[in-house]
């Protein structure tokens, strides 16, 4: 008597405590409350139906998150426990420790070996939650689950004892995660359901285009901005399709001179491959390469793949435009050196190459080096604080100007609405600013 004490408190438990503020321990209990309230367990515990509908994934990938969240008692019961020490490992853990826990839970049947089936029925859940049931039906079965497009990307050579079929590696998995980095960045936010909003960019053109001939689908789009920032990922603006504008690179210059910002653009050429590059700079011309190493390029079909630069060299973004040295090829392109690019179309818009390197470390993007574009398509990226910021700049620019005029005593020319000449006057001025010392 008088010697009866309390459970031991679980090891794991109060390690994982130690890695959140009191505040967020408070909103943990509050979220908790919440679906436990929703289960009708009094308070004790979350089902795994709730649970399915807080993260939204409901086929097997959202079962597997469960087993791992319960540590695998197959008691349909998730405590606040488990809650805090999964949230502690998925997300205050190191790199290799969640990592370590994306490669558990991508094995759906969890016997240890990642195999295809396992990782198929990963992307499959994913690109379910990405895309609305609306969007499902009135689309093709692959555009609507290209699933072999990032299944492709995997590799699967790990031998399993007694079994003819091969998995994946832990480190093949990493360098999966690596070519596909959406993948990891939604398996990564599981936990975080509204974070997962803003990982596909909302797609806009004029009404009259037909979304069916864009090459740009919303699995693509998610592919592409998985290697990019909230900002970057919000919306992308159609502005160049050559089956709209016609396959002309003075049209594409013209076309996307107002996109100040960075671009995608995109080629699916005669041998059904598709592919293309991230510029982060604008396509403006030199007589050399520029730009930085934001820029990346990509291949979307019959592989989707991201090939960010190594820092191999600075041989980034290529924009020649009307020069007549043999030495300096006129067109755009990434990477490599002239005449032998990663990635290159003429100025004729009718012909163009793809070869490996160490700019971006990718390989041929196509099924053979000489590459011949069926459709060019680009897309700007919509910076809605830049755009704030810029528009703030114009009409600084234009005060400052009528104040002067005023001053001098002169009358300030006011050009009709919408003036395209006195709107790039002024945007040449604001550019100028900009590059003062």
């Amino acid at each position: 008597m008088g010697n009866a004490q309390s459970p031991a408190a679980n090891p794991r438990f109060t390690s994982a405590t130690r890695l959140f503020s009191q505040k967020e321990l408070d909103d943990l209990q509050s979220l908790f409350a919440s679906l436990a309230a929703q289960s009708q367990s009094g308070g004790k515990y979350i089902s795994i139906s709730v649970f399915k509908v807080f993260t939204g994934i409901r086929g097997p990938l959202g079962d597997r998150l469960y087993d791992l969240a319960t540590q695998n008692r197959k008691d349909q019961k998730l405590t606040f426990e488990d809650l805090v020490i999964v949230k502690g490992t998925y997300e205050k853990g190191t790199k290799d420790e969640i990592d370590e826990f994306l490669y558990q839970l991508c094995d759906i049947d969890g016997d240890g070996n990642l195999v295809r089936a396992d990782l198929e029925a990963v992307i499959s859940d994913i690109l379910d939650n990405i895309s609305s049931p609306k969007e499902a039906e009135s689309s093709s079965a692959f555009d609507a689950k290209p699933i072999s497009i990032f299944l492709n990307a995997a590799n699967f050579t790990k031998d399993n004892d007694g079994d003819s079929v091969k998995s994946t590696s832990f480190e093949d998995f990493r360098s999966w995660c690596h070519l596909v980095p959406s993948a990891r960045k939604f398996l990564a936010s599981l936990l975080k359901p509204s974070s997962r909003n803003s990982q596909v960019p909302n797609l806009t053109h004029q009404e009259d285009i037909d979304s069916n001939m864009l090459l740009l689908k919303k699995p693509y789009a998610w592919h592409i901005g998985g290697a990019l920032s909230h900002l970057e990922s919000s919306e992308w603006k159609l502005l160049y399709h050559s089956s709209l504008n016609g396959l002309s690179f003075n049209t594409f210059l013209g076309n996307i001179s107002n996109a100040e910002g960075p671009t995608v653009l995109i080629i699916k050429d005669k041998e059904g491959y598709i592919y293309g590059g991230y510029a982060s700079q604008p396509w403006e011309r030199h007589a050399d390469f520029y730009g930085d190493m934001k820029t990346f390029l990509f291949q979307l079909y019959p592989k989707a793949s991201i090939y960010r630069p190594t820092g191999a060299n600075n041989n980034i973004q290529w924009c020649a435009v009307n020069f007549s040295s043999d030495s300096i090829p006129n067109g755009i392109g990434f990477g490599g050196r002239a005449a032998h690019f990663n990635l290159f179309i003429s100025s004729n818009f009718d012909n163009g190459h793809t070869f490996t390197g160490p700019t971006f470390n990718n390989p041929c993007l196509s099924k053979n080096n000489h590459i011949y574009p069926e459709v060019i398509e680009c897309w700007g990226i919509v910076q809605k604080g830049a755009q704030e910021e810029k528009q703030d700049g114009l009409k600084g620019v234009s005060q400052r100007w009528k104040k002067k005029a005023n001053e001098n005593g002169h009358d300030l020319y006011r050009p009709p609405s919408g003036s395209r000449r006195w709107r790039s006057m002024v945007i040449m001025v604001v550019r100028l600013r900009n590059c003062d010392p």
